[in-house]
């Protein structure tokens, strides 16, 4: 059977039962049917840190071969709930952009997924299109302000603020609005952002509570005045009724893996254009009423795990207790040269030449001061030689390895990933970020590059030069960075595989995403609206006559 095979197959439980495990009453629920839910999360979140054990889910850079890290989330929960540990998931909901884009569904494969599988793919609780509402109400108060006169002096030549849609749409990158008439509406440059890089998903997933929301969305920088002084979106009115459009989509959702794990899926940043971590208050939730809480991170570790680390856990408070890698076979030899059409060949030596990408994001969780497992997704292809250059190489690293058969076999096939796990647990993380805030933005950006990417230079564009200087000059200059670059490659350039050294990062320019709380760089040819591919997945994604979706998997 296929993923959709397996996951129509499986039988759910009602949604209050799978709170109940986790001690949530039937009255904190806000049923969507009878599989979904939204909660009141716990205000405060109340369980002391000593008692829960957070587990961060990372990989190695992704490839064409995929790595399967939701997918050994979700059995890695599963497995520690089979040893008999309080486990819960909290994950990102995924954007319909991959979904009809390359990717399709993204809810985890074979007998670990989480479920309804085409609900969560799909529209779900429409969290992410009250996201895009929210930012496209601001964006239509920022031009009704300019048309009914402009008392802001809003220079409309230097407005940052850009509209979404959650769909990969390149015609969208680059528009003219307010064409036509005088009432209109003014002419002017604009352009689309896909939803998940919208600042306002950002903020949704950094938040604490509707308070902090409300204030962050406040703090949201739009533009400029003619005579260069910022403008917020509090100096518009606007944050309020964003905040409202926001109020219900805030509540964390409430899912099941098939096995029955709890798992919240809530907010969805991407983590190569954005900082690709699941909410604050889902992450909380889940370590109020678990024991162990597995959560990702988007991409590989360069991205979605740095990210995690220097800018959640700073905001959050939080911090891992251990981190796991997810790496395949396959995907070492395509980051050693191997064609991908030639992945499933035997080849130690394309794997050996691999390997440094994984030692290296071994070494970067490492230098986070948090005990590190690898996770080798199994293929049936894996030959016993690989496996063991794989382990042997793990061994020399000083992190113990475990190979996983969760996509055929959920939590039974995740056990010695879990009990590998808790024992690295047994070593007391000593997490710090990467980075001092002090340090200047221009430092951040260059300690990240350096230490986390291993480039010898960074190259700053006359463009982030002068934006950077513009950033601290406005008192930015405490804040994290986020740092905008393409996911195949620890560099700028895509086609650097495996563990490139002596290279420059070129940093094309830098906004501020002040309501979110950190600074944007953008490196090298990296974009906030992606296109569909030649073949989208949309094209094979069809109903039939008994209304189930098709074509997701």
């Amino acid at each position: 059977m296929n993923d959709a095979d397996i996951a129509y197959a499986a039988q759910l439980q009602p949604i209050t039962d799978i709170a109940a495990t986790l001690g949530i009453e039937q009255k904190d629920l806000i049923p969507y049917g009878h599989h979904i839910a939204k909660l009141t999360p716990p205000t405060p979140f109340t369980k002391a840190p000593s008692n829960h054990k957070l587990i961060l889910v990372t990989a190695t850079n992704p490839t064409p071969a995929g790595e399967g890290k939701t997918t050994v989330t979700i059995g890695l929960a599963d497995a520690l709930r089979q040893l008999g540990k309080n486990a819960a998931i909290a994950i990102r909901e995924p954007s319909l952009g991959p979904v009809f884009g390359i990717k399709g569904g993204a809810a985890g494969g074979g007998y670990a997924q989480v479920l309804p599988m085409e609900a969560i793919n799909l529209h779900f609780t429409g969290d992410i299109h009250a996201i895009s509402a929210a930012n496209n109400l601001l964006a239509a108060m920022i031009d009704n302000h300019i048309h009914h006169g402009n008392a802001l002096n809003i220079d409309p030549k230097r407005i940052t603020w850009r509209r979404a849609v959650d769909m990969n749409d390149r015609q969208l990158r680059q528009i003219i609005s307010g064409a036509g008439g005088t009432a209109d509406g003014v002419t002017r440059p604009d352009g689309f952002d896909i939803t998940v890089a919208s600042e306002v998903m950002a903020i949704f997933c950094l938040a604490e509570d509707l308070t902090d929301l409300q204030q962050r969305l406040g703090n949201i920088l739009i533009g400029y005045t003619r005579d260069q002084q910022p403008v917020y979106a509090r100096d518009l009115n606007a944050h309020g009724a964003m905040a409202a459009l926001l109020k219900d989509a805030l509540k964390p959702n409430l899912v099941q893996t098939i096995e029955g794990t709890p798992a919240f899926v809530h907010g969805g940043p991407f983590a190569n254009i954005a900082h690709g971590c699941n909410s604050v208050i889902a992450t909380k939730t889940a370590m109020h009423f678990a024991d162990y809480t597995v959560t990702e991170a988007g991409f590989g570790a360069d991205l979605g795990a740095e990210k995690f680390c220097d800018i959640k856990c700073r905001q959050a408070g939080i911090a891992p207790d251990c981190a796991v890698i997810v790496t395949t076979i396959r995907a070492l030899k395509y980051n050693g040269g191997k064609a991908k059409n030639e992945l499933n060949d035997e080849d130690t030596s394309a794997l050996e030449n691999g390997l440094p990408n994984l030692r290296r994001h071994i070494e970067n969780m490492q230098r986070f001061g948090v005990p590190v497992v690898v996770a080798i997704n199994r293929f049936s292809s894996d030959s016993d030689a690989e496996l063991q250059t794989v382990k042997q190489s793990c061994a020399e690293a000083g992190v113990s390895v475990a190979f996983c058969d969760v996509w055929a076999e959920g939590g039974k096939g995740g056990k010695a990933l879990a009990e590998a796990v808790l024992e690295a647990l047994q070593n007391p993380a000593q997490f710090a970020p990467i980075y001092d805030n002090e340090l200047s933005l221009t430092d951040k950006i260059s300690t990240i590059a350096q230490k986390v990417y291993r480039a010898k230079d960074v190259a700053f564009s006359k463009a982030a030069q002068q934006s950077l200087a513009k950033l601290e000059e406005l008192g930015f200059s405490d804040l994290p960075v986020c740092i905008a670059k393409n996911q195949y490659s620890f560099s700028d350039d895509p086609s650097q595989l495996g563990a490139p050294e002596g290279f420059t990062l070129h940093i094309e320019n830098a906004q501020v995403s002040a309501g979110a709380g950190f600074v944007v760089a953008i490196a090298g040819n990296i974009m906030k609206m992606p296109g569909l591919p030649k073949s989208p997945a949309a094209e094979r994604i069809s109903v039939d006559e008994e209304g189930r979706i098709t074509g997701l998997f």
